[in-house]
C-alpha cells in the first residue's frame, strides 16, 4: 500500500466492485521452502471474505490451511510522463489501483468448492454476450469427479483490505486533466478516466 493517504479509499463498495470487476489476483505466502506465489480467479463473497482455487501440485496448496495469506487484486495502471505536467522540473512516476488483502486461510469442503466453481463460471459467463450459457452440470460426473481431485478451493476471511489509488489526487485539478489527456492519447483510457473521476 503506497503511503501518502490522498492515494487511500475506504469504501468497502468499491473494493468489493474491483475485485468483481478484475476477478483474478495473486495470493502470497510464506512455505518452509521461502515464499511463494500462485496466480488464480478470485471472488468476493459479499462478507468481507475472498474465495480461490489452486492446483494440487502448486507450491502454496499444502502451506495454506490454517495460516495468513496475502492477495493482491491489480485494477488500470500507467506510466505518467513529465511532459504532461506544467512543472517542468517534476519526474515520471506511474498511477496505478492495487488492493492487498490480509487473512486467514482455510480449505474448502468438497461441496464448498462446487459452490465456488459454479458461482465463478455463472458470474463470467453472464459477460459473454454471444452463444450459449456454459453450466457446469455440462459435464459429465465422472470427468467432473476427476477434475475436482486435481485442485483445492480455499476462502480467505478478510482481516486487513489495504487500497491504493494512485491517480494524481494531489495534483491541481487542471494538472490532473492534461495528465488524464496525455494518458488517453496513449490508450491509457481506463486509468484516465479514473484520474478524472477521483481527482473530482
Amino acid at each position: 500500500m503506497h503511503p501518502n493517504p490522498a492515494f487511500r479509499h475506504d469504501d468497502r463498495g468499491l473494493l468489493e466492485a474491483l475485485i468483481e470487476e478484475v476477478g483474478f489476483g495473486m495470493v502470497f505466502a510464506t512455505t518452509p521452502d521461502g515464499p511463494r506465489v500462485a496466480h488464480t480467479p478470485l471472488l468476493g463473497t459479499g462478507d468481507g471474505a475472498v474465495q480461490f482455487h489452486l492446483s494440487r501440485g502448486n507450491a502454496l496448496t499444502k502451506h495454506l490451511d490454517g495460516n495468513t495469506a496475502l492477495a493482491v487484486v491489480n485494477g488500470p495502471d500507467a506510466y505518467v510522463s513529465p511532459r504532461w505536467y506544467a512543472d517542468t522540473t517534476r519526474v515520471p512516476t506511474w498511477n496505478y489501483v492495487t488492493l492487498e488483502l490480509e487473512g486467514r486461510v482455510r480449505k474448502m469442503d468438497e461441496q464448498g468448492l462446487m459452490g465456488f466453481l459454479e458461482a465463478l463460471s455463472d458470474r463470467h459467463e453472464a459477460r459473454i454476450t454471444t452463444g450459449d450459457f456454459w453450466k457446469m452440470e455440462k459435464i459429465p460426473p465422472a470427468k467432473l469427479k476427476t477434475l475436482l481431485a486435481g485442485i483445492f478451493g480455499f476462502e480467505m476471511e478478510v482481516q486487513a483490505w489495504r487500497p491504493t489509488f494512485k491517480l494524481s489526487q494531489n495534483a491541481p485539478a487542471d494538472e490532473r486533466e492534461r495528465l488524464a489527456a496525455g494518458l488517453e492519447a496513449q490508450g491509457s483510457v481506463a486509468i484516465a478516466q479514473l484520474v478524472r473521476s477521483f481527482g473530482a
